[in-house]
């Protein structure tokens, strides 16, 4: 096996089990500090806000200085060095300011390293999901096993130890990993101002953002979701154990299909899926029924995902794939993130949480229509074609 491929796959494993420890617990941490509901909903959704600055300047310095370790080694160091910050003070106001340092630094690794995996998969003739997969694998292993392993070490007040432990082996893996080389200019301001008229590319962001802001919705509102129909903690943890795992198999079999259907037809078809999804949650009477609808995770989300970003690789230039991945990532966590938070808590409020999945439904019917009607018409225009199609 190739040394690389094997270093990706432990990055993407350790990368995402580090997620793991702080989306589930960092809620029940702060609980313990005295926050209101509210003070902790803001600070857990803080992220998406750093998200839309921090996504594209770090991309577009990784493209301009032609180096992803570096820039991921330098991000990951302050992302420690924030949590020690995090998790040694007491007000609200300095806890505030360390959440919003660790997002800053946290948040934009993750497509970087999408974006070398994709260089390193692509010169191997191996598939970005046979890596990626081992994400998920991180994720659900560390969701399923994070609580007992608190109980063992002395309660939700040892979350940071967890959280550092977890860091230990990503770090280390970085030694041995290899920056690909990059063809094309080097990235300047110019070149960014071409990849933001670039319009098919501009185009495909929009759509994503209709498709992202209710699945984005949901990550923000299951568990409260699930709670009102009489969830138990175990039983939201284990929801999001569900729809990382049974993304495993899509991750590590999409590749295949990917060279036979275009992208915007599988987008398409998955927001179709997603709809129907949405509209079971709105249904729902019963907080077993929204944990076995996780599962629908595998034919909506990841598949939506996948196809996204290779999309993004394959319509850009070599030399600004980081900066087109870290965009991607801007409008799925960012802008999605505060839209689909503050319309889905807005809407649980005024008239309950079936609500927010008939929006959701609703947003997926739209996009799979941008999807699907975008690919029609251009197989069907006469000499124009989206780029990369």
């Amino acid at each position: 096996m190739d040394k690389q491929l094997l270093t990706l796959r432990g990055l993407n494993f350790w990368a995402y089990a580090t997620n793991a420890v702080l989306l589930p617990f960092l809620p029940l941490y702060f609980g313990t500090r005295g926050y209101t509901s509210a003070e902790i909903g803001f600070l857990m959704n803080v992220g998406p806000l750093v998200a839309i600055f921090a996504q594209p300047l770090w991309g577009y310095l990784s493209d301009r200085w032609h180096t992803v370790k570096k820039i991921i080694l330098i991000l990951w160091l302050l992302t420690i060095v924030s949590s020690v910050g995090l998790f040694n003070v007491s007000s609200y106001a300095w806890t505030l300011t360390f959440v919003l340092l660790l997002y800053f630094f946290q948040q934009p690794s993750m497509p970087l390293l999408d974006s070398i995996t994709i260089r390193s998969v692509e010169r191997r003739g191996s598939s970005y999901g046979s890596v990626r997969l081992f994400g998920s694998i991180g994720f659900t292993m560390v969701s399923l096993l994070g609580g007992s392993l608190l109980a063992l070490m002395g309660g939700i007040l040892k979350i940071p130890y967890l959280y550092w432990a977890a860091w230990v082996v990503p770090m280390l893996l970085l030694i041995p990993l290899r920056d690909e080389p990059v063809s094309g200019e080097r990235t300047s301001l110019r070149t960014m101002g071409q990849l933001l008229k670039n319009k098919p590319f501009m185009g495909f962001l929009g759509l994503v953002l209709v498709i992202s802001i209710p699945h984005r919705m949901n990550d923000v509102m299951l568990g409260l979701y699930m709670k009102q129909l009489g969830a138990t903690d175990n039983m939201v943890g284990w929801a999001w154990a569900l729809a990382a795992v049974v993304e495993i198999p899509v991750f590590l079999l999409l590749n295949r299909l990917l060279r036979r259907v275009h992208e915007f037809s599988l987008i398409g078809l998955a927001a179709l899926l997603f709809s129907l999804r949405w509209l079971g949650y709105a249904a729902a009477e019963n907080a077993w029924v929204l944990l076995l609808l996780q599962a629908g995770a595998a034919v909506t989300f990841a598949v939506f995902w996948i196809a996204a970003v290779h999309y993004t690789a394959r319509i850009l230039p070599e030399h600004l794939g980081a900066t087109g991945q870290s965009l991607l990532a801007m409008v799925f966590l960012g802008l999605a993130g505060i839209t689909g938070g503050i319309v889905g808590g807005m809407l649980n409020d005024a008239y309950g949480g079936g609500s927010m999945y008939i929006f959701a439904s609703i947003m997926a019917l739209l996009a799979a229509a941008g999807f699907l009607g975008t690919h029609f018409v251009a197989r069907r225009r006469k000499g124009w074609k989206p780029v990369g199609q």
